[in-house]
């Protein structure tokens, strides 16, 4: 009985001590209750979960800000052919001129300025050209015609890119930035871009864009073709059929790298030397079929692999292939371009 009063003294004493305290007191203990017992934990798990947390989120808007290298796209077949340089016939009709011919049957408005009698030598070019003189034109005469200032519509792999001018160094920053894609290739101030366009054929392709650049990339392009040198006649406007594609440099004026197309690549008329403001146009040869100038989707109705030559027309600076247009294919057997 003694043991059990003192239990009861105890609780009694515990209760009229908590009793005696002040509200405040016991709210404080209450908080003070609350950390040991909630918030301690709380911490540790936190820092415990801190340590693995913060730094994957660090880390995913570091990805988040990164520059995107775009996946390229599945490349095509390249074409079974190649395009072809090469002339079509005409047959002189009655008061015919080399100048008139060349104005109505080729769209060349300027061959008066082009072959002009100031300048024999580039007259003689064009009689060596059609195989007649133009002094001597009979009707029944047989003349081959050549597209002047040809462009050609062609794709292919990038192999390599070399700068046209030095490329001003960028300093390395001081601060941690996100990792940058070192494989870009920077052409906005002009590349020389070797191109595969054919299994063993390479061309080297001169262009200025925006688009970041990868090795391994599908590009599409026109491209004005290299004349023939002539000494004394830098306006000569007619490509060499017996020079080799592998190797040969061209000038890109409509430019796309995979899905992209540069919508403020230099346009075919501003290479010089062409005729293609006054003209209206330009000849352009390539290769139907996908893989080939069905890039553009031009209303070609000609069997995949058919080395074809047609008339585009400037359409406000932009070259189009309109209803009416002439369209030539290559005759494997005569090696002329005929009507399709």
């Amino acid at each position: 009985m003694a043991q059990y009063s003192r239990v009861r003294r105890a609780r009694g004493g515990i209760l009229r001590f908590i009793g005696s305290l002040s509200l405040k007191t016991l709210l404080l203990i209450l908080i003070l209750f609350t950390i040991v017992i909630v918030a301690v934990p709380a911490y540790r798990l936190g820092s415990r979960l801190g340590g693995h947390v913060f730094p994957s989120v660090t880390d995913f808007f570091y990805k988040l800000s990164a520059p995107v290298v775009p996946t390229p796209t599945q490349q095509p077949p390249f074409p079974g052919a190649l395009p072809q340089v090469g002339s079509i016939l005409y047959t002189v009709q009655e008061a015919d001129s080399c100048d008139e011919i060349l104005v109505v049957q080729m769209h060349m408005i300027d061959a008066g300025e082009v072959f002009t009698d100031l300048k024999p030598e580039t007259v003689k070019a064009l009689n060596t050209v059609i195989g007649q003189r133009c002094q001597d034109l009979q009707p029944g005469m047989v003349l081959p015609l050549s597209p002047h200032y040809p462009l050609m519509a062609f794709g292919g792999v990038v192999l390599k890119a070399d700068p046209l001018s030095a490329q001003e160094v960028i300093p390395t920053p001081l601060i941690p930035v996100p990792a940058q894609d070192q494989t870009a290739i920077d052409c906005s101030g002009g590349c020389i871009l070797t191109v595969r366009i054919a299994p063993n054929v390479t061309v080297r392709l001169i262009v200025t864009t925006s688009i970041p650049l990868h090795l391994g990339n599908w590009i599409w392009t026109q491209a004005m073709m290299p004349r023939k040198v002539l000494a004394g006649f830098p306006t000569y406007p007619y490509a060499d059929p017996d020079a080799s594609f592998d190797g040969m440099t061209l000038h890109a004026c409509d430019f796309q790298v995979e899905r992209i197309h540069d919508d403020n690549s230099l346009p075919c008329a501003a290479l010089t030397p062409n005729t293609i403001v006054p003209d209206g146009g330009s000849w352009l040869f390539g290769v139907a079929g996908p893989s080939g100038i069905g890039h553009w989707r031009y209303p070609l109705k000609l069997r995949p692999g058919t080395r074809v030559l047609i008339w585009l027309s400037d359409v406000n600076g932009n070259l189009k292939f309109e209803p009416g247009n002439p369209v030539y294919r290559y005759d494997e057997v005569n090696h002329v371009y005929v009507k399709a």
